[in-house]
């Protein structure tokens, strides 16, 4: 809250009005108005400006990579036209590029439209009092100082402050996240409040009337509300770069760092050593420039989360922005709302206690006959009911907990007032706090049942008070809302004022409300902890209720804090940081207070997800690396913030989709290990041939065959391998960490030497030993061992642990995929048409047992590694293997 607006709810109504230059009667003149609009603007919501598609196309290929294939494409476009070299790299190479740039600007297709769902909300009439006459204006033409009439129903169309009101009530939980109505006043208040949620004499844009009537001036429109600093949060704050999309742009900067020193070493040797061409040197140069980029890994990637949209979605958690999928996978913090995520978002009576006894949990026990007319009491002093199962419920929140408390027990308030028809009811009033109804009894007398405040119904016994009092304390200990039930007995109709006649009440006892945590949250945040995740409840609600919540589910353990909003006011960004790890709960948040929660576990190089449904959710929903909205009691603006929906608004949901999100991501690493290590081993044989004075001994055409077909095809089947086991048992990567963290560099290092020492040797024999008058022998066994070889071993590479046949099995479509490739690699080797264009040669049974025999010691190498280094470096995955094993 502003400080202006803190100042105002201090104001009587004639100050107030004095302080706004308007008036409580007759409002504003029409005059006056059409000033302050052109002073203050339309009462709308404005966007920030997108940047148009041409400089998104720009923003995609001015990466590393995407240059180097974009000078690929100029060189063989220039050989192309100067030269007799056909067109095929161009294509080929050019088609790869349009395909990487189409996927990123698919992957941000569904761009934002918060602020759109902000405005829509806002594009409706208003019922205002300008000279003295009620009219009925758009909102877009409310300005500071109007007079506004609400009723129950409406929507609040600005910020205003209330001056007179009767029974008022607002629905402010898409601002506060309260799941209660609030109670308005027109009184001025005595202190200024400290958030929203405390301002009981205004009343705030994007809210509703829930009930009651009231007249209020206009203090604030458009860009200015509590709502337009929501949407300014939005303009102002920009989404993450996952730690996937980081890792992959500095895998890309150190491939072409090497392909450029490459091309410049390769091209002075060519040209000052070996005394090569300009034109052979050019080509060399396509080469290498087509070796150090990973053509496909692009859309292996995008596969790969793709296959994770599906899966998930599945699982109830639909992902509108792709990379969530492997960023959920990798958050090490959840920030959950509490309200219907934690929560069932239905207030439930959890606990009763009939007077003269002992405080019992609602429970699946037979009711005493006490019991019984307690509940059936109660249920007479309700105006709720239960509807069928697709519509929803008639009634407060209250009044629901309750009748779904007589149908737990079998009981039906419907027959209750058969028996006790009801005569007269005293409706619930903020002031008095208590609802009472009349009712006729079967032998022609009448009972009057009363519910609310302890404090405010006259009980008869003496020893209510203090009796009732402790039991109150107990229950409310346990954030518990208290109510208090009774009954009074009337020999004859007591009359229109029978209501002032309950002054000797017999007490039936209270009962204890809540809106209890769903059943499978604490089993899903004890697997988040197994899983190296800290969960925090960042909610609107009360801090007592918070935190009895949190303890429950086992969010707030011994040692750990709980604040308000307030206290975090009081903090620092530096201090928040600093104590943001011992800080479980945050309760009565605002939605800059949210954001800063977000930003300081982010300057602790925590991955966060956030959860939220309401619009004072969706900054903070953008703002963390996973927003993730609610979407059976969301708005439209969180959801259009988020980056993945719950379509059954269950916290246990999120651990699936972090279970699926790892699978997704270890996928990608499997992808890259494969595809990186021939990239590497391309480049350095390149290099070591033209330094011994070997020339290029493979042609572009034939690396780009690897690396597009022997090697890409088979990859993008690597996005539908299975979870390892023991995954949700090992820690979340750090933001921090290398994509060649935990071995991966070290095993893409063994694979590219085995592959050159390898490739090069088979080179060596076919050109100078095996037949050493057909230059183009050694080239082809180059090829078929290189692409043959790198297939092989992709099965070593998708599974952690000891290779053995369930592991070539249990991804058909990726068999599949190898015996269908290897099909064509070997066609390519022996249909004499297809020989020529690729530059290949016939080989000899002899030479065929070669290379048949070399294929298989990529494969071997691999796997011995693997099982050396799962001894050491992998040492935390085969004890998380064990533990699933064990559980």
């Amino acid at each position: 809250m502003t400080t202006t607006t803190k100042h105002l709810t201090r104001l009587t109504p004639s100050d107030l009005a004095a302080e706004l230059t308007t008036n409580t009667k007759t409002g504003l003149t029409a005059k006056e108005a059409a000033a302050r609009l052109q002073q203050n603007g339309r009462n709308q919501l404005t966007a920030a400006k997108k940047p148009s598609l041409l400089r998104q196309i720009g923003h995609h290929l001015s990466d590393i990579t995407s240059l180097i294939l974009l000078f690929a494409v100029g060189l063989s476009a220039y050989l192309a036209l100067t030269t007799d070299s056909d067109w095929t790299k161009t294509i080929v190479i050019g088609a790869i590029v349009i395909l990487n740039v189409v996927i990123a600007l698919y992957q941000e297709h569904s761009a934002e439209k918060a602020l759109a769902a902000l405005k829509a909300m806002t594009i409706q009439t208003v019922t205002v009092v300008r000279e003295g006459k009620t009219q009925t204006i758009q909102a877009a033409e409310l300005v500071p100082g109007d007079l506004i009439l609400l009723k129950a129903g409406d929507a609040v169309l600005a910020d205003a402050r209330i001056i007179q009101s009767q029974e008022l009530e607002a629905d402010e939980a898409i601002l506060t996240g309260e799941s209660l109505g609030v109670t308005k006043t027109s009184e001025a208040l005595a202190t200024a409040p400290d958030d929203l949620g405390d301002a009981a004499n205004y009343i705030f844009s994007g809210t509703a009337i829930t009930s009651g009537k009231a007249t209020a001036i206009v203090t604030a429109t458009g860009m200015d509300t509590e709502l337009g600093k929501i949407a300014a949060l939005l303009n102002q704050t920009k989404k993450q770069t996952t730690p996937l999309a980081k890792r992959l742009n500095t895998l890309g900067k150190r491939l072409s760092f090497v392909a450029i020193l490459g091309g410049i070493i390769t091209i002075l040797l060519a040209t000052l050593l070996h005394q090569e061409g300009f034109t052979d040197s050019l080509m060399l140069g396509v080469s290498l420039a087509i070796a150090a980029v990973p053509e496909t890994l692009p859309v292996i990637v995008t596969l790969s989360l793709a296959h994770g949209v599906q899966k998930m979605a599945k699982r109830h958690a639909i992902i509108r922005q792709v990379t969530a999928v492997e960023t959920i996978g990798n958050v090490n913090v959840i920030a959950s709302d509490k309200t219907g995520t934690l929560t069932q978002n239905r207030m439930t009576v959890t606990h009763f206690w009939p007077y003269g006894k002992e405080i019992h949990k609602v429970a699946n026990t037979k009711l005493s006959a006490n019991d019984t007319r307690f509940f059936k009491y109660l249920g007479l002093a309700t105006n709720a009911h239960l509807t069928a199962d697709d519509e929803p419920d008639i009634g407060d929140a209250t009044e629901l907990a309750i009748v779904r408390l007589l149908d737990h027990y079998d009981l039906s308030r419907t027959e209750a007032e058969q028996t006790y028809p009801r005569v007269a009811e005293a409706p619930f009033s903020s002031d008095k706090k208590t609802m009472a109804t009349l009712h006729r009894t079967p032998d022609g007398h009448y009972l009057a049942i009363i519910k609310g405040a302890i404090d405010r119904i006259n009980f008869a016994p003496e020893n209510w008070e203090q009796t009732a009092t402790a039991i109150h304390d107990q229950m409310t200990a346990q954030a518990l809302r208290v109510l208090a039930a009774g009954y009074q007995q009337f020999e004859t109709d007591p009359g229109e004022n029978w209501e002032t006649q309950l002054t000797a009440v017999q007490p039936l006892g209270l009962i204890g409300i809540i809106d209890p945590p769903r059943p499978e949250v604490p089993a899903a945040i004890r697997a988040a902890k197994q899983a190296g995740i800290t969960t925090v409840m960042i909610t609107g609600d009360h801090l007592g209720t918070a935190k009895a919540i949190a303890k429950d589910i086992g969010i707030l353990e011994s040692g750990q804090q709980a604040i308000t909003g307030h206290d975090l006011s009081q903090m620092s960004d530096e201090d928040l940081a600093a104590n943001i790890a011992d800080i479980r709960v945050f309760a009565r948040t605002t939605p800059s207070d949210k954001i800063r929660i977000v930003k300081a576990w982010q300057k602790q190089d925590a991955v966060v997800a956030m959860t939220g449904d309401g619009v004072n959710d969706a900054p903070a929903l953008k703002a963390a690396d996973v927003g993730i909205a609610m979407g059976i009691t969301g708005t439209d603006v969180a959801k259009n913030a988020a980056d993945m929906v719950l379509t059954d608004d269950n916290f246990a949901t999120i651990i699936d989709a972090v279970a699926q999100g790892r699978t997704v991501y270890q996928n990608i690493l499997k992808a890259v290990e494969f595809l990186i290590s021939v990239n590497f081993a391309q480049i350095f044989t390149m290099l070591l041939a033209v330094l011994v004075g070997w020339g290029a001994v493979m042609t572009p055409e034939q690396l780009l065959i690897v690396n597009v077909l022997a090697d890409g095809i088979p990859g993008f089947f690597l996005s539908r391998e299975l979870a390892e086991p023991g995954m949700m048992h090992l820690k979340p990567i750090p933001k921090a960490a290398s994509i060649f963290s935990n071995g991966l560099g070290k095993r893409v290092a063994v694979r590219t030497t085995t592959y050159v020492g390898l490739i090069l040797g088979i080179y060596f024999v076919g050109r100078f030993v095996v037949s050493p008058d057909v230059p183009g022998i050694g080239m082809t066994m180059l090829f078929l061992t290189l692409a043959i070889g790198s297939m092989l071993d992709i099965f070593p590479i998708k599974t952690r642990g000891r290779l053995n046949w369930s592991a070539m099995t249990v991804n058909p479509i990726l068999t599949g995929s190898l015996l269908l490739t290897m099909t064509v690699i070997v066609a390519l080797a022996t249909i004499a048409p297809l020989q020529q264009i690729f530059q290949l040669a016939p080989l000899t049974a002899g030479q065929w047992s070669i290379v048949l025999g070399a294929i298989w010691l990529p494969m071997l190498v691999v796997e011995t590694y693997k099982r050396r280094q799962h001894r050491h470096e992998l040492a935390p995955w085969r004890q998380a293997t064990l533990s699933d094993s064990a559980e």
